[in-house]
């Protein structure tokens, strides 16, 4: 039994109970109440807004990449296709990166955070990501929606007298990126966990925070996926096939499963390095060199379908489609088309990362799956083991929190998660941990 730190003679309970008494004043408090009113208002029109987004999108991705190369007498698209597609993504983001505000949203290599994109910055984000995301820039559109959330939650209190509170307007933000993420995520947890993990608070603050944003991501999420099946369109959500056998853990899971995990680490942080070279070299001149990059990308999914025989479209876009397609059916994909598929989308995602917009994770998902599925035949591992463990160690390479890349990865398997969640944590421990000890020795050699 512990005593107060600066009270030996307080009662061992008195700070729980202050902490608890703060928290119940704070929840009970009628301005936080109206927040909460306030955040589940604003989950519908977010949701509304996000899906027309990613519909729209998806719907412009199946015309570039399978409607068109039918009208032109190709059952798919030809290797050369990624070249002008990706040429014109670059003509069409060149002004809208030098010339709107906000540049159509912050590059992807600093991840999905940075301050709140305000109403003004909006239109150049949505027209960036709607003009160029299906033209196969291989990013994915989790920042855009993001970005989208927040600079309508942002639009839909800025009358609101709270709306000129600096604090408030930090949390609505907040609420309408969550609310906007929790979409194309499947649904409120995974978004819930990834702002109790990203806030670095704890107490009572975390609760007050995390509330807003659990009521604006369930009735987003449910207006998002009740407007879906209402419309019949298709939104091309992050899904994987229910049919995923399921798999005891074994000894050769772990001792396979956790190199691969850190295997895959440092192949995304090496993206991720490149797109820091790239977005410094596109500091300058950043129109052409935001063309050039563009084009790069486009050179990296050809030089994939000319090398496998199979379509661009694989190595480019943001991977959503490939990734339940590699696991619904697996044994389709020769070892070497796995390989060739995780060198060249990791290349053409490091490009895209330091001159492009749009989201990160996605592409580095598909990565991380390749490789482990590639070494999905060695002596005991299989299928689904190195799927769960690829997602996670990726997913948490990439954004730095293993909690939320285990919820993602459990969460996208399903039924066949169940025995797998020991392996896929570890493969986020030991992930986050070598992406760690290579950033603090890439940062050493810069000092």
């Amino acid at each position: 039994m512990s005593t107060h730190p600066e009270n030996p003679s307080a009662p061992p309970d008195a700070a729980p109970a202050s902490a608890g008494t703060a928290l119940r004043a704070t929840l009970l408090n009628r301005g936080y109440l109206r927040l909460l009113l306030l955040s589940a208002l604003l989950g519908v029109p977010v949701a509304l807004a996000c899906f027309f987004f990613v519909a729209l999108q998806h719907e412009l991705q199946h015309l570039v990449w399978a409607s068109l190369p039918e009208a032109v007498g190709h059952d798919r698209p030809p290797w050369w296709w990624p070249l002008p597609a990706l040429l014109l993504a670059g003509l069409l983001l060149a002004p809208i990166v030098t010339r709107l505000p906000g540049g159509g949203g912050h590059l992807p290599v600093h991840g999905l955070g940075g301050p709140p994109v305000g109403p003004a910055a909006l239109p150049g984000v949505v027209l960036a990501a709607l003009l160029t995301l299906p033209l196969g820039v291989v990013l994915g559109p989790e920042a855009p929606l993001m970005a989208l959330g927040s600079g309508l939650a942002l639009l839909c209190v800025g009358r609101l007298p709270a709306g000129h509170d600096p604090q408030a307007r930090a949390v609505v933000a907040n609420t309408g990126s969550t609310a906007a993420i929790s979409t194309i995520l499947g649904g409120p947890l995974v978004a819930a966990v990834m702002v109790v993990e990203a806030a670095g608070i704890g107490g009572a603050r975390l609760v007050a925070l995390l509330l807003p944003c659990l009521t604006a991501s369930a009735t987003g999420a449910l207006v998002f996926t009740g407007f879906g099946e209402w419309t019949g369109l298709s939104v091309g959500a992050l899904t994987l096939p229910s049919s995923l056998p399921r798999s005891g853990p074994d000894p050769g899971d772990f001792l396979w499963g956790l190199p691969l995990a850190a295997l895959i680490a440092v192949l995304i942080t090496l993206g991720r390095r490149l797109g820091r070279r790239t977005a410094a070299w596109t500091a300058t001149r950043t129109a052409r060199r935001v063309v050039a990059c563009a084009v790069a990308v486009g050179v990296c999914a050809a030089g994939y379908a000319l090398v496998t025989g199979r379509s661009p479209a694989e190595a480019a876009l943001s991977g959503q489609l490939t990734l339940s397609e590699l696991a619904a059916h697996p044994q389709a994909w020769p070892v070497a088309a796995l390989l060739a598929l995780a060198l060249c989308k990791c290349l053409a995602w490091g490009i895209a990362l330091g001159s492009l917009r749009g989201g990160p994770i996605f592409p580095s998902v598909l990565v991380g799956a390749a490789v482990a599925l590639a070494c999905a035949g060695l002596p005991g591992l299989g299928t689904t083991p190195a799927l769960a463990l690829g997602i996670a160690a990726a997913a948490t390479s990439v954004t730095g929190l293993p909690l939320t890349s285990a919820v993602l990865a459990v969460l996208l398997l399903g039924r066949a998660a169940q025995d797998q969640a020991p392996l896929v944590v570890l493969a986020s421990v030991v992930a986050v941990l070598v992406t760690q000890v290579l950033s603090r020795e890439e940062q050493q050699r810069k000092a």
